[in-house]
């Protein structure tokens, strides 16, 4: 048999497990329909979608707004199509998650990678600062930093609250850095002249991607619960734009008459936080080599 690098049986590991295959198909058929059914805007350009109506659009209210061939999600009391509102608050919500894991990510990797190789002073200087920032509860800095930048869109909010998501992630970078440091392999490299910022770069940061990428993944999940709980008290994404959490929230008054409105935000939201949640699962045990299964054979001669 061919020899597989560390990469082919990662991977390899990964296809296998059902739960992170599972979740990553729904994680992109929710994504490929919500930007397909409504478009999207880019630079200012909007691409159309298949979907006929549009979530701005006020519309005759049929069958006393109840889920109807033409509105299968139903309509809400103004005539809104509640299908066109739910794709666009998806949209929202996974720009939402995308850019506040990307900001987390940056901070976490930069903070862990500097306290964990260089150590002494500095070490210490940035993990007091990361203790500090774990003092404040995440939903009562996130409420305080999204009220101040609520106006200025979904891109703002995301920014603000990855400002303050990478504390985990930080701790776990330095974790790896402070064990890979002292491997032979970054010996060589200094002896060979090689700077500080070139040993992260090449030598460090390709062996510690496992702990990134499994830490990043579940953070992305953990985006979507904040980001929603933040839209639902009102210190998150607000009119104009459409988030699935604010949906929950404006429609809360009408939850025993006209539950439809309350269960498809809902739905995306629980469904979106658990499919990027198996896929993490999935990615963590790929990653880890106390996950690799005996094959069948030897394991039916080891019982």
């Amino acid at each position: 048999m061919k020899p597989q690098s560390e990469g082919q049986l990662v991977f390899h590991r990964f296809i296998r497990h059902r739960a992170a295959m599972v979740g990553l198909a729904i994680l992109l058929l929710i994504v490929i329909v919500s930007y397909s059914s409504v478009g999207v805007r880019v630079a200012g350009w909007h691409i159309p979608g298949w979907w006929k109506y549009d979530h701005t659009a006020l519309l005759p209210i049929e069958n006393g707004g109840h889920p109807t061939r033409d509105h299968p999600f139903g309509q809400d009391v103004v005539g809104h199509d509640v299908f066109a509102l739910t794709m666009k608050g998806v949209q929202t919500s996974i720009y939402v998650m995308v850019v506040l894991s990307v900001v987390a990510c940056l901070m976490g990797i930069t903070v862990g990678a500097i306290a964990g190789y260089y150590r002494g002073w500095v070490d210490h200087a940035l993990m007091r600062l990361t203790d500090l920032v774990i003092t404040f509860p995440v939903i009562v800095i996130g409420a305080v930093l999204g009220k101040l930048v609520q106006s200025n869109g979904p891109t703002a909010l995301a920014v603000a609250l990855g400002l303050i998501f990478w504390t985990t992630l930080a701790r776990l970078v330095r974790g790896e850095f402070l064990t890979l440091r002292e491997r032979e392999f970054v010996d060589a490299a200094r002896v060979a002249g090689a700077s500080g910022f070139r040993i992260i770069r090449k030598h460090l940061l390709p062996n510690a991607m496992g702990v990134i990428i499994v830490n990043t993944t579940l953070l992305m999940a953990a985006a979507v619960l904040l980001e929603t709980g933040l839209s639902f008290l009102g210190f998150g994404i607000s009119s104009p734009d459409i988030s699935l959490g604010k949906m929950i929230s404006d429609y809360q008054a009408a939850f025993s008459t006209r539950p439809w409105l309350f269960w498809w935000p809902g739905f995306f939201i629980i469904v979106l936080a658990l499919s990027v949640n198996f896929v993490g699962d999935g990615l963590r045990d790929a990653f880890d080599p106390r996950q690799q299964r005996l094959p069948s054979a030897r394991w039916r001669f080891i019982r």
